[in-house]
């Protein structure tokens, strides 16, 4: 394993913030694996830690295939980790909607830039990322229809299902779009929780990247085959919201199975305690997201439901 800066931050007051990067293995850019680039994608970095962890272990072994490098990049955003702040905590600019970045930009475009530099040429690239609503998901790879995207490799992870999406104007300065925009195949792995761990789906997004290292040729493991993956489009899922805002309590949770009129959640008033709504099941389907806050606000998506395929 090498250990190495990818970019350092000047900081006046406190010691520099530097963004590192583990590579294992020698030879062509097989695979690279980035971390959280938000503040509070807790998950995703306790993921990334126990991979570098795995891999380390692997290569002692000498099960790293000839001709092959991994580049893991645990976190990206150390400063607003430290300061439990979601954005960068200086100017609240999100350092995932600043790629390919520019070297002599804002400090988040150079942050971006240096990250971008460094892996793009990789064969597979692989963000742990978050969901711009607070909340749970059913553990899943994400995919842009770019045009360069393919849903087979996406399979290969193991993971329940593979959710494609088409891009909108403010995704082209992602990661995973810039990343498929110069030929790397890129993947989105979005697992149950985000600003705290949640120790069964860690596991299983740790397998999820070894089983698919694995199947592509670049590492030696044995580990469970996981699913068979359903694919779905974004827009196939079903929003559910409030319809009133207030205290918010959650009854069901990802993946479990719901029916037509189940109660999902209800909304309490907060000052006098009354039930004043009470969240229902349009459909029979299963729960893919489900809203984590203990607040709700009226018209705030609460769940995306998979409705039935006989439906």
């Amino acid at each position: 394993m090498l250990k190495e800066t990818i970019y350092t931050l000047d900081a006046p007051f406190r010691a520099n913030m530097n963004i590192y990067g583990y590579t294992f293995g020698n030879g062509d850019k097989s695979a690279c694996v980035v971390g959280p680039t938000r503040g509070n994608e807790v998950q995703q970095l306790y993921v990334c830690s126990q991979l570098i962890k795995t891999l380390a272990q692997i290569e002692k072994n000498g099960h790293i295939l000839n001709n092959h490098e991994i580049l893991v990049i645990p976190c990206v955003n150390n400063f607003s980790v430290n300061v439990e702040k979601r954005f960068w905590a200086l100017d609240k600019t999100d350092i995932n909607r600043m790629f390919p970045g520019n070297p002599l930009g804002e400090t988040t475009e150079r942050i971006a830039n240096a990250v971008f530099e460094k892996t793009k040429g990789y064969n597979y690239g692989i963000q742990f990322a978050s969901f711009h609503t607070p909340g749970d998901f059913i553990p899943h790879v994400r995919m842009m229809e770019t045009g360069h995207q393919n849903t087979s490799l996406a399979n290969l992870f193991g993971l329940p299902y593979v959710l494609t999406r088409k891009p909108e104007p403010f995704d082209t300065t992602t990661l995973n779009y810039n990343w498929q925009m110069n030929e790397t195949n890129a993947f989105s792995v979005y697992t149950s929780a985000t600003d705290q761990i949640d120790e069964p789906s860690a596991r299983q997004a740790v397998s999820s990247i070894l089983r698919f290292l694995t199947r592509m040729g670049i590492i030696k493991y044995n580990c469970h085959n996981g699913f068979i993956a359903s694919v779905i489009e974004e827009e196939t899922l079903l929003p559910i919201r409030a319809d009133v805002s207030g205290i918010y309590r959650r009854l069901k949770n990802p993946g479990d199975e719901v029916q037509f009129g189940d109660t999902l959640a209800e909304v309490i008033d907060p000052l006098e305690g009354e039930v004043i709504s009470q969240i229902l099941a349009p459909s029979d389907g299963i729960i893919f997201f489900a809203h984590t806050k203990p607040l709700v606000i009226q018209n705030c998506v609460v769940y995306q439901l998979i409705k039935r395929l006989h439906e």
